[in-house]
């Protein structure tokens, strides 16, 4: 088992940097110029349009946000910052900032195209969509559409949910200290398929409620906890930026932080925690109600900002300032450590119960992303009820056993994601430049952005998005923007 571990671990290595890496950095790179730095000229009306309710019950721009960050924080952000770091060095952080910083382009295009593409639920008010579907409609290759639909499910909807699964009950093990394992992570993992089962046998809008209330509680506490432990560290802040800055060029060599390593773990591990790019968070973005493309874009990029800028950046303070071992593979026992040496005990409790929340929530969104895939290869119920049996039982076995040959597995299926996404919205973009285009015509002529398909001349494969569905979500955009005033300032005009 070593063995076969060892050779995905040669191939991750080889896959991610002659080929991932470069082709993740031209595209963040060429879809920064093409939108004259959209991530970052337009991060106020990302705040105004996170605000806007929907109109007829569907889901709301803030609940899609929630859904795909239920995905995005997950053990990315305590185990996975802490890989890079013992890996990577104190360097890894600074190329996990800049992945979320140039990748915050290709969050916003693949987005607004997951928002434009997107086809209409049973429910009024419900839409489902994502890569597969503008892979398809824009594209004309269903083809490829069903080769990513078949990558997101397996890598989401099964190794992912058993990663998360086994996640919380080594957490668990680690707070209850010594229990009989023969009868602890089989009971858990039953308890954990339970409550994951109510979940999403209810459909998208209870995914988007429990999400909703999960994310801002796990948030909340963590970046308190962690708040406490910089504040206690406050003098040694400084360093430990110089630290990350220095290791991340090479001026601050430390053992396991050589330049290149700090690249290739800071790029990898970034792109997993926040998932710019790699065409998971789109089926979120597509699942809104809202009045224009761009305004998911726009929220989608946000999250991608607060996943990696906010809590990454925490997490990575925290680990520092508890001076880890670096050369050798740590993950969230790291994490846990730091807490535990700088609050005592009791914050590893807390911290267990902090990695249920963020674990479990990241298996409600990650089986979302496999629904909605499902549902674009077929519409059988046998096939869904098929699905969501296995994802239940991924939960249980993943708590049973040890994920470290199908999480670097994850690392292949993650990594052929991203370039079949990439490969479609290369092409894809200007019309997602087109897009914002219209929408900045409409913000400086002092209105609330609100698209119809014929807009833009010459779309193609567009379901929605007609005058009547305008005439809703103009209610939308009404009901969000209030009082705000029609001459509205919006930045970098």
């Amino acid at each position: 088992m070593s063995t076969l571990n060892t050779w995905i671990v040669d191939i991750n290595d080889v896959f991610w940097t002659y080929l991932l890496i470069p082709l993740v950095a031209v595209a963040g790179l060429w879809f920064t110029l093409r939108s004259k730095a959209v991530q970052l000229r337009l991060i106020p009306e990302m705040f105004r349009v996170v605000k806007e309710k929907p109109n007829s019950g569907g889901v709301s721009p803030f609940g899609a946000f929630t859904i795909s960050a239920a995905a995005r924080i997950g053990t990315g952000n305590i185990a996975g910052v802490a890989t890079a770091i013992t890996m990577g060095g104190p360097g890894a952080v600074f190329w996990m900032w800049m992945m979320a910083l140039v990748g915050g382009a290709s969050a916003f295009v693949e987005s607004c195209l997951a928002q434009l593409y997107k086809s209409r639920g049973k429910e009024p008010g419900t839409y489902r969509g994502g890569p597969a579907y503008y892979m398809e409609r824009a594209l004309g290759k269903r083809w490829l559409g069903v080769l990513f639909a078949v990558l997101i499910t397996l890598t989401f909807g099964f190794v992912l949910t058993a990663v998360q699964s086994n996640t919380i009950t080594v957490a668990a093990d680690g707070s209850f200290g010594g229990v009989d394992a023969a009868w602890f992570t089989p009971v858990l993992g039953i308890i954990l398929a339970v409550l994951l089962g109510l979940a999403v046998f209810f459909g998208v809008k209870r995914i988007a409620s429990v999400t909703q209330v999960l994310i801002p509680v796990m948030a909340t506490v963590y970046l308190l906890l962690g708040l406490v432990v910089v504040l206690l560290n406050i003098t040694s802040v400084p360093g430990m930026l110089a630290d990350i800055v220095g290791g991340a060029f090479g001026f601050r060599e430390v053992a396991g932080g050589a330049v290149g390593t700090a690249i290739l773990q800071g790029v990898r591990r970034g792109m997993f925690s926040n998932e710019a790019g790699m065409g998971s968070a789109p089926n979120a973005s597509a699942a809104a109600e809202t009045s224009h493309p761009v305004k998911q874009g726009l929220v989608q990029t946000l999250g991608v900002y607060f996943d990696t800028l906010v809590i990454c950046t925490m997490t990575a303070l925290v680990i520092l300032s508890a001076n880890p071992t670096l050369g050798t593979r740590g993950g969230a026992d790291v994490t846990q450590s730091a807490f535990n040496s700088a609050l005592g005990g009791w914050a590893g409790h807390l911290l267990t119960v902090v990695v249920f929340m963020v674990a479990f929530s990241s298996m409600i969104g990650n089986y979302y992303y496999g629904e909605s895939n499902i549902q674009f290869i077929t519409r059988s119920k046998s096939v869904m009820t098929g699905y969501r049996g296995l994802v239940l039982a991924c939960a249980v076995l993943g708590a049973m056993g040890s994920v470290s040959v199908v999480w670097n597995l994850a690392d292949i299926t993650m990594g052929a994601m991203v370039l079949v996404n990439l490969i479609a919205i290369l092409p894809l973009s200007v019309i997602a430049f087109r897009l914002l285009d219209d929408y900045m015509a409409q913000r400086r002529a002092g209105l609330d952005p609100v698209f119809t398909r014929d807009r833009v001349p010459g779309l193609k494969g567009v379901e929605c998005w007609e005058p009547e569905d305008a005439a809703a979500s103009a209610s939308v955009s009404a009901s969000a923007s209030g009082s705000e005033k029609a001459t509205a300032d919006v930045t970098a005009r």
